[in-house]
């Protein structure tokens, strides 16, 4: 086990978007020596994400928008079917993913329920990412979604079965961990 870790130095790279930190540390290492290391780390605080679910219709609700990173990565048209998210900013989880939900899908979920929360990449980004689900209906849909001008935010919003949403990850066209983590727990847990 390494322990007595102590950071040395840290030192901003960029804060153009969010925080991009060299961090030189040291620890005592599990034979007992000290040794030192240097990393980057990106933080973009944390943030939380929501499968709607519809039990008795069998469905699901996603979103479909362009993402850079994939796109630089290979993804021929940079476009990823997610869950709805987002960042936290001041709230808490709960309020933060309910005004996503809106925001993003239309839909108003007043009952949220956390399943879980997970570091997405924790070689490299600090965020924890909150995980909830939420039932949802036709009655709570106030307009038609599809994020916030003033965020650069254009999302399509997607209903589909969950059988078509699992069909899409075992096919490779969902790669977003978090939908699938979220996918897959209600397909665990018989939500729809």
């Amino acid at each position: 086990m390494v322990t007595d870790v102590q950071i040395l130095e840290s030192k901003i790279l960029s804060d153009n978007w969010y925080i991009l930190k060299k961090v030189t540390y040291s620890f005592t290492d599990t034979d007992g020596t000290r040794k030192t290391h240097v990393r980057e780390a990106y933080d973009r605080g944390n943030g939380a994400a929501i499968l709607l679910y519809n039990q008795e219709q069998g469905t699901v609700i996603l979103t479909r928008q362009f993402r850079l990173p994939t796109f630089i990565n290979g993804n021929a048209d940079g476009m990823m079917i997610e869950v709805c998210a987002g960042l936290l900013d001041t709230d808490n989880p709960e309020d933060c993913i309910r005004r996503e939900t809106e925001e993003e899908t239309g839909y108003q979920v007043k009952e949220v329920r956390k399943v879980m929360e997970a570091y997405m990449s924790p070689g490299s980004v600090t965020e924890i990412l909150y995980l909830f689900v939420a039932e949802y209906n036709k009655q709570m849909k106030l307009h038609d979604g599809g994020g916030l001008e003033h965020k650069q935010e254009n999302i399509e919003v997607l209903e589909m079965t969950l059988d078509k949403a699992m069909q899409l990850v075992a096919h490779g066209e969902i790669k977003d961990a978090k939908t699938i983590m979220l996918l897959q727990y209600a397909r665990l847990n018989h939500l729809v």
